[in-house]
Protein backbone atom coordinates (compact mmCIF):
# COMPACT_ATOMS: atom_id res chain seq x y z
CA UNK A 1 0.00 0.00 0.00
CA UNK A 2 1.53 2.97 -1.23
CA UNK A 3 1.14 6.08 0.95
CA UNK A 4 0.85 9.06 -2.52
CA UNK A 5 -2.91 10.66 -1.29
CA UNK A 6 -3.05 13.27 0.99
CA UNK A 7 -5.90 12.20 3.22
CA UNK A 8 -7.33 8.82 4.60
CA UNK A 9 -10.60 9.29 2.78
CA UNK A 10 -8.53 9.82 -0.89
CA UNK A 11 -7.10 6.97 -0.29
CA UNK A 12 -10.48 5.30 0.23
CA UNK A 13 -11.55 7.00 -3.02
CA UNK A 14 -8.22 5.59 -4.76
CA UNK A 15 -9.38 1.99 -3.44
CA UNK A 16 -13.04 2.32 -4.81
CA UNK A 17 -11.94 3.31 -8.47
CA UNK A 18 -9.47 0.05 -8.43
CA UNK A 19 -11.88 -2.30 -6.77
CA UNK A 20 -15.53 -0.62 -7.27
CA UNK A 21 -17.07 -3.31 -7.27
CA UNK A 22 -15.23 -6.14 -5.25
CA UNK A 23 -17.31 -6.44 -1.75
CA UNK A 24 -15.69 -3.94 0.33
CA UNK A 25 -18.00 -5.34 3.60
CA UNK A 26 -19.78 -8.38 4.73
CA UNK A 27 -21.97 -8.08 7.66
CA UNK A 28 -24.34 -10.88 8.26
CA UNK A 29 -23.83 -12.07 4.97
CA UNK A 30 -25.21 -8.78 2.87
CA UNK A 31 -22.76 -7.61 0.74
CA UNK A 32 -22.01 -4.10 0.18
CA UNK A 33 -18.91 -3.44 -3.11
CA UNK A 34 -17.35 -0.64 -2.39
CA UNK A 35 -19.26 1.35 -5.16
CA UNK A 36 -21.86 0.91 -2.43
CA UNK A 37 -20.16 1.72 0.62
CA UNK A 38 -19.01 4.86 -1.26
CA UNK A 39 -22.38 5.73 -2.04
CA UNK A 40 -23.82 5.63 1.75
CA UNK A 41 -20.97 7.40 2.79
CA UNK A 42 -21.43 10.33 0.48
CA UNK A 43 -24.82 10.19 1.31
CA UNK A 44 -24.46 10.53 5.12
CA UNK A 45 -21.54 12.95 4.70
CA UNK A 46 -23.98 15.60 2.65
CA UNK A 47 -26.73 14.79 5.51
CA UNK A 48 -23.98 15.71 7.76
CA UNK A 49 -23.07 19.00 6.17
CA UNK A 50 -26.95 19.73 5.40
CA UNK A 51 -27.21 19.31 9.43
CA UNK A 52 -24.29 21.97 10.14
CA UNK A 53 -21.44 19.49 10.77
CA UNK A 54 -18.35 21.03 9.23
CA UNK A 55 -14.99 20.85 9.18
CA UNK A 56 -13.31 20.09 12.50
CA UNK A 57 -16.50 19.21 14.77
CA UNK A 58 -15.84 16.39 16.49
CA UNK A 59 -18.57 13.26 16.38
CA UNK A 60 -18.32 10.08 18.71
CA UNK A 61 -19.42 6.94 17.29
CA UNK A 62 -20.82 4.85 19.80
CA UNK A 63 -21.74 1.64 17.83
CA UNK A 64 -20.64 -1.60 18.08
CA UNK A 65 -18.99 -3.35 14.76
CA UNK A 66 -21.41 -3.14 11.80
CA UNK A 67 -21.77 -1.25 8.49
CA UNK A 68 -23.18 1.76 9.80
CA UNK A 69 -19.96 2.09 11.96
CA UNK A 70 -17.74 2.03 9.11
CA UNK A 71 -20.29 4.47 6.65
CA UNK A 72 -20.65 7.02 9.64
CA UNK A 73 -16.34 7.16 9.61
CA UNK A 74 -16.12 7.66 6.60
CA UNK A 75 -18.73 10.10 6.56
CA UNK A 76 -17.25 11.99 8.97
CA UNK A 77 -13.68 11.95 6.90
CA UNK A 78 -16.06 13.16 3.97
CA UNK A 79 -16.74 15.91 5.76
CA UNK A 80 -13.39 17.07 7.97
CA UNK A 81 -15.37 16.43 10.92
CA UNK A 82 -13.20 14.24 13.85
CA UNK A 83 -14.46 11.01 14.40
CA UNK A 84 -14.46 9.61 18.52
CA UNK A 85 -15.00 5.99 18.23
CA UNK A 86 -15.17 4.45 21.78
CA UNK A 87 -16.53 1.49 23.66
CA UNK A 88 -20.57 0.66 23.55
CA UNK A 89 -20.27 -0.53 26.93
CA UNK A 90 -19.67 2.80 28.15
CA UNK A 91 -21.99 3.87 31.10
CA UNK A 92 -22.96 7.62 31.37
CA UNK A 93 -20.16 8.76 33.52
CA UNK A 94 -17.71 7.46 30.88
CA UNK A 95 -19.80 9.41 28.19
CA UNK A 96 -20.08 13.00 29.84
CA UNK A 97 -16.45 12.91 30.51
CA UNK A 98 -15.70 11.83 26.62
CA UNK A 99 -18.47 13.40 25.31
CA UNK A 100 -16.83 17.16 27.37
CA UNK A 101 -13.06 16.77 27.36
CA UNK A 102 -13.25 16.16 23.35
CA UNK A 103 -16.13 18.89 22.45
CA UNK A 104 -18.15 16.24 20.61
CA UNK A 105 -21.36 18.29 19.45
CA UNK A 106 -22.56 15.06 17.68
CA UNK A 107 -22.96 11.42 18.51
CA UNK A 108 -23.69 8.14 16.78
CA UNK A 109 -25.82 5.06 18.94
CA UNK A 110 -27.97 2.37 19.03
CA UNK A 111 -31.24 2.81 19.79
CA UNK A 112 -30.34 0.03 22.64
CA UNK A 113 -28.20 2.63 24.46
CA UNK A 114 -30.27 5.89 23.58
CA UNK A 115 -31.27 5.94 26.93
CA UNK A 116 -27.75 6.45 28.21
CA UNK A 117 -27.13 9.18 25.68
CA UNK A 118 -30.30 11.26 26.40
CA UNK A 119 -29.40 11.05 30.35
CA UNK A 120 -26.14 12.55 29.47
CA UNK A 121 -27.56 15.38 26.57
CA UNK A 122 -28.34 18.43 29.38
CA UNK A 123 -25.05 17.39 30.57
CA UNK A 124 -22.68 18.21 27.08
CA UNK A 125 -22.61 19.85 24.27
CA UNK A 126 -24.12 17.32 21.67
CA UNK A 127 -26.45 18.64 19.74
CA UNK A 128 -26.98 15.87 17.40
CA UNK A 129 -27.85 12.21 18.43
CA UNK A 130 -28.15 10.07 15.34
CA UNK A 131 -29.68 6.57 16.62
CA UNK A 132 -29.65 3.38 14.52
CA UNK A 133 -30.18 -0.36 15.16
CA UNK A 134 -27.74 -3.15 14.36
CA UNK A 135 -29.93 -4.44 11.73
CA UNK A 136 -31.24 -1.58 10.43
CA UNK A 137 -29.56 -1.70 6.65
CA UNK A 138 -29.84 -5.28 6.25
CA UNK A 139 -32.90 -6.52 3.94
CA UNK A 140 -36.28 -6.63 5.35
CA UNK A 141 -36.55 -10.22 5.39
CA UNK A 142 -33.42 -10.81 7.35
CA UNK A 143 -35.05 -8.23 10.17
CA UNK A 144 -37.68 -9.98 10.47
CA UNK A 145 -36.42 -13.58 10.69
CA UNK A 146 -33.46 -11.84 13.51
CA UNK A 147 -36.39 -10.57 15.14
CA UNK A 148 -38.49 -13.70 15.43
CA UNK A 149 -35.77 -15.61 16.92
CA UNK A 150 -35.12 -12.32 19.17
CA UNK A 151 -31.41 -12.60 17.53
CA UNK A 152 -31.50 -8.55 16.36
CA UNK A 153 -32.38 -6.30 19.78
CA UNK A 154 -34.63 -3.59 19.84
CA UNK A 155 -34.73 -0.39 21.98
CA UNK A 156 -36.96 2.44 22.08
CA UNK A 157 -35.84 6.03 21.18
CA UNK A 158 -37.21 9.05 21.85
CA UNK A 159 -38.26 11.97 18.50
CA UNK A 160 -37.53 15.64 18.39
CA UNK A 161 -34.97 18.21 17.69
CA UNK A 162 -31.68 16.93 17.01
CA UNK A 163 -32.62 13.31 17.00
CA UNK A 164 -32.55 11.51 13.59
CA UNK A 165 -32.19 8.02 12.44
CA UNK A 166 -29.71 6.95 10.52
CA UNK A 167 -31.47 5.38 7.59
CA UNK A 168 -33.85 8.64 7.62
CA UNK A 169 -30.20 10.52 6.79
CA UNK A 170 -28.87 8.07 4.25
CA UNK A 171 -32.32 8.99 2.06
CA UNK A 172 -32.22 12.91 2.84
CA UNK A 173 -28.08 12.89 1.31
CA UNK A 174 -29.09 11.19 -1.87
CA UNK A 175 -30.47 14.94 -2.55
CA UNK A 176 -28.41 16.96 -1.00
CA UNK A 177 -24.96 18.64 -2.41
CA UNK A 178 -21.67 18.15 -0.66
CA UNK A 179 -18.49 20.85 -0.73
CA UNK A 180 -15.17 19.75 -2.11
CA UNK A 181 -12.92 17.69 0.41
CA UNK A 182 -10.16 19.75 1.29
CA UNK A 183 -8.57 17.88 4.26
CA UNK A 184 -4.31 16.99 4.10
CA UNK A 185 -1.45 14.77 5.56
CA UNK A 186 -0.96 16.59 9.15
CA UNK A 187 -4.62 17.57 9.81
CA UNK A 188 -6.56 16.00 12.72
CA UNK A 189 -8.80 13.27 11.38
CA UNK A 190 -9.39 10.62 14.58
CA UNK A 191 -9.40 10.46 18.32
CA UNK A 192 -9.10 7.31 20.72
CA UNK A 193 -9.05 7.73 24.04
CA UNK A 194 -6.70 5.15 26.10
CA UNK A 195 -6.57 4.54 30.05
CA UNK A 196 -4.76 7.39 32.06
CA UNK A 197 -2.82 7.04 35.11
CA UNK A 198 -4.82 9.89 36.58
CA UNK A 199 -7.56 7.65 36.43
CA UNK A 200 -9.11 9.64 33.91
CA UNK A 201 -8.88 8.45 29.84
CA UNK A 202 -6.46 10.28 27.76
CA UNK A 203 -7.78 11.42 23.87
CA UNK A 204 -5.10 10.04 21.39
CA UNK A 205 -5.44 12.32 18.16
CA UNK A 206 -4.44 11.04 14.96
CA UNK A 207 -3.65 12.64 11.62
CA UNK A 208 -4.12 11.73 8.18
CA UNK A 209 -0.36 10.90 7.42
CA UNK A 210 -0.02 9.00 11.02
CA UNK A 211 -2.54 6.55 10.27
CA UNK A 212 -2.19 6.22 6.59
CA UNK A 213 1.53 4.77 7.56
CA UNK A 214 0.19 2.71 10.60
CA UNK A 215 -2.28 0.57 8.27
CA UNK A 216 0.27 1.05 4.98
CA UNK A 217 2.98 -1.20 7.26
CA UNK A 218 0.47 -3.33 8.88
CA UNK A 219 -0.79 -4.79 5.57
CA UNK A 220 2.85 -5.07 3.94
CA UNK A 221 3.18 -7.55 6.61
CA UNK A 222 1.10 -9.93 4.39
CA UNK A 223 1.27 -8.22 0.79
CA UNK A 224 3.80 -10.50 -0.51
CA UNK A 225 1.86 -13.39 0.05
CA UNK A 226 -1.85 -12.01 -0.25
CA UNK A 227 -1.66 -9.12 -2.61
CA UNK A 228 -4.21 -6.10 -2.31
CA UNK A 229 -7.18 -6.45 -3.11
CA UNK A 230 -7.58 -9.85 -2.77
CA UNK A 231 -7.27 -10.49 1.22
CA UNK A 232 -10.63 -11.50 2.84
CA UNK A 233 -10.14 -10.22 6.75
CA UNK A 234 -12.20 -11.32 9.40
CA UNK A 235 -12.69 -8.76 11.86
CA UNK A 236 -11.55 -10.15 15.29
CA UNK A 237 -11.59 -6.97 17.27
CA UNK A 238 -13.30 -4.23 17.90
CA UNK A 239 -13.42 -1.12 15.82
CA UNK A 240 -12.82 1.86 18.15
CA UNK A 241 -9.55 -0.25 19.45
CA UNK A 242 -6.05 0.61 17.16
CA UNK A 243 -6.20 -3.25 16.99
CA UNK A 244 -9.47 -3.29 14.87
CA UNK A 245 -8.96 -0.46 13.05
CA UNK A 246 -4.93 -1.21 11.84
CA UNK A 247 -6.48 -4.45 10.48
CA UNK A 248 -10.22 -3.90 9.93
CA UNK A 249 -10.14 -0.18 8.42
CA UNK A 250 -6.61 -1.05 6.75
CA UNK A 251 -8.30 -3.86 4.63
CA UNK A 252 -10.68 -1.46 3.23
CA UNK A 253 -8.36 1.20 2.35
CA UNK A 254 -6.40 -1.67 0.58
CA UNK A 255 -9.05 -2.60 -1.56
CA UNK A 256 -9.70 -5.90 0.54
CA UNK A 257 -12.46 -7.65 1.63
CA UNK A 258 -13.86 -7.08 5.54
CA UNK A 259 -15.91 -9.59 7.09
CA UNK A 260 -18.07 -7.50 10.04
CA UNK A 261 -19.35 -9.25 12.64
CA UNK A 262 -21.89 -7.71 15.40
CA UNK A 263 -19.70 -9.17 18.61
CA UNK A 264 -17.39 -12.08 18.76
CA UNK A 265 -19.19 -15.05 18.59
CA UNK A 266 -16.60 -18.47 18.56
CA UNK A 267 -19.17 -20.52 16.56
CA UNK A 268 -20.17 -17.24 14.42
CA UNK A 269 -16.49 -16.29 13.74
CA UNK A 270 -15.47 -19.65 12.43
CA UNK A 271 -18.38 -20.35 10.61
CA UNK A 272 -17.82 -17.15 8.95
CA UNK A 273 -14.25 -18.14 8.33
CA UNK A 274 -15.52 -21.47 6.25
CA UNK A 275 -17.84 -20.13 4.39
CA UNK A 276 -16.31 -16.95 2.95
CA UNK A 277 -13.11 -18.69 3.09
CA UNK A 278 -11.41 -15.67 4.51
CA UNK A 279 -7.53 -15.43 4.37
CA UNK A 280 -6.46 -13.72 7.63
CA UNK A 281 -7.79 -13.66 11.06
CA UNK A 282 -6.86 -11.09 14.13
CA UNK A 283 -7.06 -10.62 17.82
CA UNK A 284 -5.97 -10.85 21.04
CA UNK A 285 -4.37 -13.71 22.43
CA UNK A 286 -7.44 -15.05 24.96
CA UNK A 287 -9.26 -15.73 21.73
CA UNK A 288 -7.05 -18.05 19.72
CA UNK A 289 -7.10 -19.89 23.51
CA UNK A 290 -10.92 -19.57 23.64
CA UNK A 291 -10.50 -21.12 19.39
CA UNK A 292 -8.21 -23.89 20.79
CA UNK A 293 -10.59 -25.15 23.75
CA UNK A 294 -13.80 -24.36 22.07
CA UNK A 295 -15.59 -28.10 22.15
CA UNK A 296 -16.87 -27.30 18.61
CA UNK A 297 -13.64 -26.08 16.83
CA UNK A 298 -13.45 -29.79 14.86
CA UNK A 299 -16.96 -29.09 13.45
CA UNK A 300 -15.57 -26.03 11.06
CA UNK A 301 -13.05 -25.79 8.30
CA UNK A 302 -10.53 -22.95 9.07
CA UNK A 303 -7.97 -24.17 6.27
CA UNK A 304 -8.74 -21.02 3.91
CA UNK A 305 -6.28 -19.02 7.02
CA UNK A 306 -3.30 -17.96 5.41
CA UNK A 307 -2.30 -14.62 7.59
CA UNK A 308 -3.30 -15.34 11.43
CA UNK A 309 -2.28 -12.11 13.55
CA UNK A 310 -2.05 -11.52 17.42
CA UNK A 311 -1.70 -8.16 18.97
CA UNK A 312 -3.75 -6.37 22.03
CA UNK A 313 -1.10 -8.32 24.93
CA UNK A 314 1.63 -11.16 24.50
CA UNK A 315 0.84 -14.45 23.22
CA UNK A 316 2.12 -17.21 24.98
CA UNK A 317 4.00 -19.83 23.85
CA UNK A 318 2.54 -22.49 24.63
CA UNK A 319 -1.03 -21.76 22.27
CA UNK A 320 1.58 -20.20 19.65
CA UNK A 321 2.84 -23.97 19.84
CA UNK A 322 -0.40 -25.46 20.18
CA UNK A 323 -2.20 -23.42 17.00
CA UNK A 324 1.40 -24.54 15.22
CA UNK A 325 0.44 -27.97 15.63
CA UNK A 326 -3.38 -27.93 15.30
CA UNK A 327 -3.69 -25.89 12.19
CA UNK A 328 0.18 -25.91 10.65
CA UNK A 329 0.09 -22.20 10.43
CA UNK A 330 1.98 -19.95 12.77
CA UNK A 331 0.30 -17.06 14.23
CA UNK A 332 2.51 -13.71 13.55
CA UNK A 333 2.67 -11.31 16.68
CA UNK A 334 3.09 -7.67 17.02
CA UNK A 335 3.46 -5.24 19.42
CA UNK A 336 2.06 -1.53 19.17
CA UNK A 337 0.19 1.15 21.65
CA UNK A 338 -2.50 3.42 21.30
CA UNK A 339 -0.19 6.19 21.23
CA UNK A 340 1.93 4.95 18.19
CA UNK A 341 -1.26 4.16 16.57
CA UNK A 342 -0.05 0.58 16.90
CA UNK A 343 2.81 -1.34 15.16
CA UNK A 344 6.23 -0.51 16.32
CA UNK A 345 7.10 -4.31 16.03
CA UNK A 346 5.05 -6.52 13.60
CA UNK A 347 6.70 -9.97 11.93
CA UNK A 348 6.76 -10.47 8.28
CA UNK A 349 4.56 -13.40 6.82
CA UNK A 350 6.58 -15.77 5.99
CA UNK A 351 9.35 -15.45 8.59
CA UNK A 352 10.18 -17.41 11.44
CA UNK A 353 10.25 -15.14 14.71
CA UNK A 354 12.15 -16.33 17.45
CA UNK A 355 10.38 -18.18 20.15
CA UNK A 356 8.62 -15.31 22.40
CA UNK A 357 9.46 -12.27 20.11
CA UNK A 358 6.58 -9.97 19.29
CA UNK A 359 7.91 -8.45 16.27
CA UNK A 360 10.30 -7.06 14.55
CA UNK A 361 10.18 -3.14 14.68
CA UNK A 362 8.87 -1.67 11.64
CA UNK A 363 11.13 0.42 9.24
CA UNK A 364 9.38 3.78 9.69
CA UNK A 365 9.48 3.59 13.96
CA UNK A 366 13.39 4.55 15.51
CA UNK A 367 13.18 2.96 19.04
CA UNK A 368 15.55 4.00 22.04
CA UNK A 369 15.89 1.71 25.35
CA UNK A 370 16.15 3.35 28.40
CA UNK A 371 16.55 2.95 32.61
CA UNK A 372 13.37 3.44 33.36
CA UNK A 373 14.22 6.17 36.35
CA UNK A 374 17.24 7.70 35.10
CA UNK A 375 16.50 7.88 31.24
CA UNK A 376 20.07 7.02 30.70
CA UNK A 377 20.72 4.32 27.22
CA UNK A 378 20.37 0.96 28.91
CA UNK A 379 23.69 -1.49 28.20
CA UNK A 380 23.86 -3.04 24.85
CA UNK A 381 22.10 -6.08 24.69
CA UNK A 382 20.19 -5.33 28.16
CA UNK A 383 16.10 -4.45 29.04
CA UNK A 384 15.45 -1.07 28.86
CA UNK A 385 12.31 1.17 28.72
CA UNK A 386 11.14 1.31 25.59
CA UNK A 387 10.74 4.81 23.70
CA UNK A 388 9.26 4.94 19.99
CA UNK A 389 9.92 8.17 17.88
CA UNK A 390 9.28 8.97 14.06
CA UNK A 391 9.07 11.45 11.59
CA UNK A 392 5.36 11.44 11.74
CA UNK A 393 3.76 10.81 15.11
CA UNK A 394 1.41 11.62 17.78
CA UNK A 395 3.20 14.45 19.94
CA UNK A 396 0.38 15.24 22.61
CA UNK A 397 -2.66 13.85 24.08
CA UNK A 398 -5.48 16.22 23.83
CA UNK A 399 -6.03 18.23 26.54
CA UNK A 400 -3.24 16.57 29.07
CA UNK A 401 -0.77 18.58 29.51
CA UNK A 402 0.97 17.23 32.23
CA UNK A 403 0.21 13.65 31.49
CA UNK A 404 1.72 14.84 28.00
CA UNK A 405 4.76 16.07 29.32
CA UNK A 406 5.24 12.96 31.27
CA UNK A 407 4.80 10.59 28.10
CA UNK A 408 6.07 12.68 25.71
CA UNK A 409 9.92 13.98 26.21
CA UNK A 410 12.91 15.30 24.42
CA UNK A 411 15.74 13.39 24.04
CA UNK A 412 18.82 14.60 22.20
CA UNK A 413 16.46 17.63 20.28
CA UNK A 414 13.92 14.45 19.21
CA UNK A 415 10.64 13.82 20.38
CA UNK A 416 10.59 10.40 21.86
CA UNK A 417 6.82 8.84 23.32
CA UNK A 418 7.56 6.61 26.60
CA UNK A 419 5.36 3.54 26.29
CA UNK A 420 6.44 2.54 30.24
CA UNK A 421 7.23 -1.24 29.02
CA UNK A 422 10.19 -2.66 29.34
CA UNK A 423 11.84 -5.13 26.30
CA UNK A 424 14.75 -6.31 24.96
CA UNK A 425 15.82 -6.12 20.97
CA UNK A 426 18.18 -8.34 19.62
CA UNK A 427 20.62 -7.61 16.96
CA UNK A 428 18.19 -8.15 13.90
CA UNK A 429 15.63 -5.89 15.66
CA UNK A 430 13.34 -8.57 17.29
CA UNK A 431 11.82 -7.04 20.24
CA UNK A 432 10.98 -9.30 23.38
CA UNK A 433 8.36 -8.20 25.67
CA UNK A 434 9.22 -8.49 29.18
CA UNK A 435 7.10 -6.09 31.36
CA UNK A 436 4.68 -3.43 31.67
CA UNK A 437 3.98 -0.52 33.62
CA UNK A 438 2.90 -0.59 37.22
CA UNK A 439 0.64 1.75 36.24
CA UNK A 440 -1.34 -0.16 33.25
CA UNK A 441 -2.74 -3.69 33.65
CA UNK A 442 -3.75 -5.69 30.43
CA UNK A 443 -6.84 -7.55 30.95
CA UNK A 444 -8.61 -9.29 27.71
CA UNK A 445 -6.42 -7.14 25.22
CA UNK A 446 -7.90 -3.81 27.30
CA UNK A 447 -5.67 -1.72 29.01
CA UNK A 448 -6.54 -0.95 32.03
CA UNK A 449 -5.50 2.39 34.27
CA UNK A 450 -5.18 1.02 38.10
CA UNK A 451 -5.47 4.36 39.33
CA UNK A 452 -9.25 4.61 37.81
CA UNK A 453 -9.87 1.38 39.71
CA UNK A 454 -8.16 2.87 42.47
CA UNK A 455 -10.35 6.22 42.77
CA UNK A 456 -13.64 4.17 42.25
CA UNK A 457 -12.61 2.34 45.56
CA UNK A 458 -11.45 5.39 47.14
CA UNK A 459 -15.15 7.12 46.96
CA UNK A 460 -16.41 3.88 49.14
CA UNK A 461 -17.69 5.45 52.35
CA UNK A 462 -15.40 2.20 54.06
CA UNK A 463 -12.30 2.66 52.20
CA UNK A 464 -9.15 4.68 53.50
CA UNK A 465 -6.38 3.13 50.70
CA UNK A 466 -6.40 0.87 48.09
CA UNK A 467 -3.87 -0.28 45.43
CA UNK A 468 -4.79 -2.61 42.32
CA UNK A 469 -2.27 -4.76 40.48
CA UNK A 470 -2.22 -7.16 37.50
CA UNK A 471 -1.67 -10.61 38.26
CA UNK A 472 -0.26 -12.87 35.40
CA UNK A 473 -3.32 -15.21 33.72
CA UNK A 474 -2.57 -17.34 30.60
CA UNK A 475 -6.12 -17.00 29.43
CA UNK A 476 -7.28 -13.01 29.83
CA UNK A 477 -3.46 -11.60 30.02
CA UNK A 478 -3.79 -10.12 33.79
CA UNK A 479 -6.61 -10.55 36.07
CA UNK A 480 -7.39 -7.17 38.07
CA UNK A 481 -6.80 -7.39 41.80
CA UNK A 482 -7.56 -5.01 44.32
CA UNK A 483 -5.48 -4.82 47.56
CA UNK A 484 -7.85 -2.67 49.93
CA UNK A 485 -7.69 -1.04 54.25
CA UNK A 486 -10.95 0.12 55.49
CA UNK A 487 -11.40 2.65 58.12
CA UNK A 488 -10.68 1.21 61.33
CA UNK A 489 -14.30 1.84 63.11
CA UNK A 490 -16.08 0.39 59.87
CA UNK A 491 -17.74 -3.36 60.13
CA UNK A 492 -19.61 -5.68 57.89
CA UNK A 493 -18.38 -4.59 54.42
CA UNK A 494 -17.17 -7.51 52.30
CA UNK A 495 -15.27 -7.61 48.85
CA UNK A 496 -18.16 -8.68 47.24
CA UNK A 497 -19.91 -5.11 48.58
CA UNK A 498 -16.61 -3.39 47.11
CA UNK A 499 -17.17 -5.68 43.72
CA UNK A 500 -21.09 -4.48 43.17
CA UNK A 501 -19.85 -0.72 44.16
CA UNK A 502 -16.84 -1.36 41.45
CA UNK A 503 -19.86 -3.22 38.77
CA UNK A 504 -22.00 0.39 39.55
CA UNK A 505 -19.48 2.69 38.12
CA UNK A 506 -17.22 1.24 35.89
CA UNK A 507 -17.29 -0.79 32.43
CA UNK A 508 -17.40 -4.71 32.99
CA UNK A 509 -13.99 -5.24 31.98
CA UNK A 510 -12.59 -2.61 34.59
CA UNK A 511 -13.71 -4.76 37.55
CA UNK A 512 -11.35 -6.32 39.78
CA UNK A 513 -11.96 -10.22 40.00
CA UNK A 514 -10.59 -9.98 43.08
CA UNK A 515 -10.01 -8.04 46.48
CA UNK A 516 -7.62 -8.52 49.56
CA UNK A 517 -7.98 -6.74 52.38
CA UNK A 518 -4.78 -5.36 54.18
CA UNK A 519 -4.14 -3.60 57.33
CA UNK A 520 -1.38 -1.28 55.67
CA UNK A 521 0.01 -1.37 51.96
CA UNK A 522 3.52 -0.63 51.30
CA UNK A 523 4.87 2.53 50.54
CA UNK A 524 8.40 4.21 49.55
CA UNK A 525 9.72 7.12 52.03
CA UNK A 526 7.84 9.66 50.33
CA UNK A 527 4.98 7.96 51.18
CA UNK A 528 4.36 6.57 47.59
CA UNK A 529 2.12 3.04 47.54
CA UNK A 530 4.88 0.55 45.75
CA UNK A 531 2.85 -1.01 43.39
CA UNK A 532 5.70 -3.10 42.08
CA UNK A 533 6.44 -5.13 45.63
CA UNK A 534 2.61 -6.18 45.46
CA UNK A 535 2.63 -7.23 41.87
CA UNK A 536 6.00 -8.98 42.66
CA UNK A 537 4.38 -10.86 46.13
CA UNK A 538 1.88 -12.00 44.19
CA UNK A 539 3.74 -12.80 41.09
CA UNK A 540 6.05 -14.77 43.60
CA UNK A 541 2.56 -16.88 44.96
CA UNK A 542 2.11 -18.46 41.07
CA UNK A 543 5.47 -19.34 41.31
CA UNK A 544 5.26 -20.88 44.20
CA UNK A 545 2.28 -22.66 43.43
Amino acid sequence: MEISVGSIYKQFEMVTKDFSERPALIYLDKKYTYSQLREAAESLAAALHTLGVAKGDRAIIYLPNCPQWVIAWLALLRVGALAIPISPIYTPVDLIYMANDSGATTIFCLDTNFGYVAQILPETDLKRVIVTNVGELLPWWKRLIGRGFNKIPKGKFASGEGIYTFKGLLKDGRTSSLPPLKTEGEEMVEMLYTGGTTGLPKGVPYTNIVFLESVAEQRSMSERYIPRGEDIVIQGGPLFHILGQAMGLGALLSGDTLILLPRVNLDGLMDHVQRNKALTLFGVPAMYRMILEHDRVDYYDLSSLKYCFCGGDVLPVEVAERWQKKFGKPIYTGYGTTETCGRVSLTPMGEEAPVGSAGKITPLQRVKLVDPDTLKPAPLGEPGELLVSSEHMVRAYWNKPEETAECFIEVEGRLWYRTRDIVRIDREEWLFYLDRSVDTIKHKGYRVAASEIEAVLQEHHAVIASCVVGIPDEKVGERIKAFVVLKEDVKGVSAYDLIRWCRERLVPYKVPQYIEFRDMLPKSKVGKILRRELRAEERKKLEEA
